[in-house]
């Protein structure tokens, strides 16, 4: 059963893992470097710990104490009791959903090992949004991909926000990182798959003419909002692909674009 210890100093350094949540590259080194990153609200500090996550503390405003009863009682981890007054002070912002968790990150994973089981890949490249990172892994969960691969300067999936957005999925759909870019594309071509590059050129091929949902192994490369494929990637790419798009509209959002091309290479769809 986990300590319930009640904490009225902000600058108390059992709270260190808490702190200047909102300072965005402060954390961005931070996080990775010391193995931890913020869960944050019940649903995903549920689903942070069925993923087989370690929970280093809780930190939770009284009310919330009751709801998460059954997770702080079969926790070794310290629990911290605060008000939501002090929460904010450690944070650096109102915890709308009272309840955080520091979790312990797990080692990622090689391409070379993901790519072994798996069908449909998303590969992003440069994304460094984190509501755009989560938003992905959602689509990805939901859609049925097996995997997502990381170009070396992609955002980190398990960033608070991108954590949030995602509703927990980062920690359902595994992941790794490539090592060098493009090059690293060829440790997924070896493994058999197609690399198709999502692109709004009208040079590309519409989606689904190219059948992707009939291909064996089918890697879906997207790149960062605004710029898109960097033209090192879409040179490395086997095909390029695109949504046809309508009322002048000349391209989407990345992460409405990969929930519309995940479908598409999706082999349960109807006439796949």
């Amino acid at each position: 059963m986990a300590d319930l210890i009640t904490v009225e100093d902000p600058d108390d350094p059992r709270l260190s893992d808490y702190t200047g949540l909102t300072d965005v590259e402060l954390r961005r080194r931070r996080e990775p470097a010391e193995g931890l990153f913020i869960a944050e609200g019940e649903k995903v500090i549920r689903r942070a710990r069925d993923a087989g996550y370690a929970m280093r503390s809780m930190l939770l405003s009284a009310k919330w104490i009751d709801t998460m009863r059954d997770v702080i009682d079969e926790l070794p981890a310290p629990v911290y009791a605060v008000s939501p007054e002090l929460a904010e002070r450690v944070t650096g912002y109102h915890v709308h959903r009272g309840a955080l968790a520091s979790m312990q990150r797990k080692p990622l994973p090689t391409a070379a090992e993901l790519l072994t089981s798996a069908r449909r890949v998303a590969v992003m490249e440069s994304v460094n949004d984190h509501t755009n990172i989560g938003a992905i892994f959602r689509s990805a969960a939901a859609l049925g991909m097996d995997a997502v691969l990381l170009s070396p300067d992609c955002a980190d999936p398990l960033y608070r926000r991108s954590v949030k957005v995602s509703m927990g999925a980062v920690f359902s759909v595994p992941y790794a990182r490539l090592e060098g870019w493009p090059k690293g594309l060829e440790t997924v071509r070896e493994a058999g798959f197609r690399l198709l590059a999502l692109t709004p050129d009208e040079k590309a091929t519409v989606i689904d003419d190219a059948q992707p949902h009939r291909l064996d192994r089918v890697a879906l490369m997207l790149g960062a909002e605004g710029e898109g494929l960097s033209t090192r990637a879409l040179r490395a790419a086997d095909e390029w692909v695109r949504i046809p798009m309508a009322h002048g509209v000349d391209s989407l959002n990345v992460g409405a674009a990969a929930a519309v091309a995940f479908y598409a290479v999706a082999t349960g769809r109807p006439g796949a």
